[in-house]
């Protein structure tokens, strides 16, 4: 009997190895199938949350040849049977190979239609928002001239425009399932896939944007300074969608409940095949930009309440403009996308993950309104610069 911890030999959809364990049983270099009396295997481990179900699973060498040519095989649970308690599962199996315990996120039929009513309803009111925050800039910018030497503002609408064709491209995929050939299933993937990279982008450039403004402040001119973020915020995702789709990373994708009946079909990377590219193109992705984002937000939060305290006794209300401030900033550089980081927790959390990150538009057009609608108190330098208690929008022309 050998017990491994290593790196994980294949993922199933989004699943993974239980802490990454597999036990190895075997009688020499004899194959042992068909046991009349099966094998009892015990894995202990911590409570799980209820998204997710365990089952027992050996390694096939056989079953990869036949659906990927390339690969060494698969796990699989033939001749198995899970029997799952509180601290500990038992795995019982008629045959001896190397076996492990998947861990395996599940959402039931029900909860997968909540959640998707939930985010369509989110999606289709920020659509709506995000549409009034780019006639809003429209207005000001050709009817009084504001906003045409400032950049903070067009990042604000380059962001609102690309979370405005990712919630486009949720809708057209989401609602045509796997309908249509192959190809058209290709496209929506890939299309689905540059949005929502172009959206994680510019959340990331508007932080950047904000460390230059807030905390390195001084030597931060930079020539044709949008259009080389716009360059980045659009061009990158296209690099990275066109190397995933050079891979034919793109296809049928299903979410599926405990007994592997599909709850949501829709055109995303390919089951199993791209599920390595997912995990690098998109959740990797996420993370760098997210913990940037995170990082400045916070140097930026240290220096205005840091502020607030050295002006508390001329300004009342200084911390609550802070604390105002920050929710804004918030909106801005993507806060609300790191709750998908706690929705193994449990399905509230996932509740919670769908409902604010949906509702991202409204949130932006919120704060675009207090800063830019045109107000008497509203006062801009011939530079530029606006109001310190306007987070200090400066152009960079």
């Amino acid at each position: 009997m050998e017990s491994h911890q290593g790196p994980r030999l294949s993922l199933e959809d989004d699943s993974s190895v239980l802490n990454n364990h597999v036990v190895g049983l075997s009688l020499g270099h004899i194959n042992v199938t068909g046991l009349a009396e099966p094998l009892e295997i015990t894995f202990s481990h911590q409570h799980q949350p209820p998204n997710v179900t365990l089952s027992c699973v050996f390694w096939d060498v056989t079953k990869g040849s036949l659906s990927s040519p390339g690969s060494s095989g698969d796990w699989a649970s033939r001749g198995c049977s899970t029997d799952v308690g509180v601290n500990r599962t038992i795995c019982r199996c008629d045959h001896l190979t190397f076996f492990a315990l998947l861990l395996r996120p599940i959402l039931d039929q029900v909860t997968v239609k909540a959640l998707t009513r939930i985010s369509q309803a989110g999606c289709g009111t920020s659509m709506i928002f995000l549409a009034f925050t780019v006639a809003l800039y429209a207005f000001l910018r050709f009817s009084q001239q504001r906003l045409n030497s400032e950049d903070v503002p067009k990042i604000h609408v380059a962001l609102s425009v690309s979370l405005f064709l990712l919630n486009l491209a949720f809708f057209i995929n989401v609602g045509h399932g796997l309908k249509g050939s192959s190809a058209a299933c290709w496209a929506r993937g890939a299309v689905f896939h540059y949005f929502l990279l172009c959206a994680f982008t510019w959340m990331g450039l508007e932080a950047f944007h904000l460390y230059l403004l807030v905390i390195k402040v001084f030597n931060t001119y930079f020539g044709h300074y949008f259009l080389k973020l716009s360059l980045v915020g659009w061009g990158l995702p296209a690099l990275i969608v066109i190397g995933a789709g050079s891979a034919n990373s793109y296809g049928p994708y299903a979410i599926r409940d405990k007994k592997n009946t599909a709850t949501l079909e829709l055109c995303w990377f390919c089951e199993k095949t791209a599920i390595s590219a997912l995990y690098v193109t998109v959740h990797g992705y996420f993370l760098v930009t997210f913990l940037f984002s995170a990082v400045v937000l916070g140097l930026v939060a240290l220096k205005i309440f840091t502020l607030s305290s050295a002006t508390a006794g001329k300004e009342k209300w200084q911390h609550w403009k802070g604390f105002l401030t920050l929710l804004g900033l918030s909106s801005l550089v993507g806060v609300t996308w790191g709750l998908a980081i706690l929705t193994p927790l449990g399905l509230s959390t996932t509740y919670v993950f769908a409902l604010f990150t949906s509702l991202q538009g409204v949130f932006i057009f919120c704060w675009f309104a207090v800063l830019y609608f045109p107000s008497q108190s509203t006062v801009t330098s011939s530079s530029g610069t606006a109001r310190a208690d306007q987070v200090l929008t400066v152009s960079h022309e």
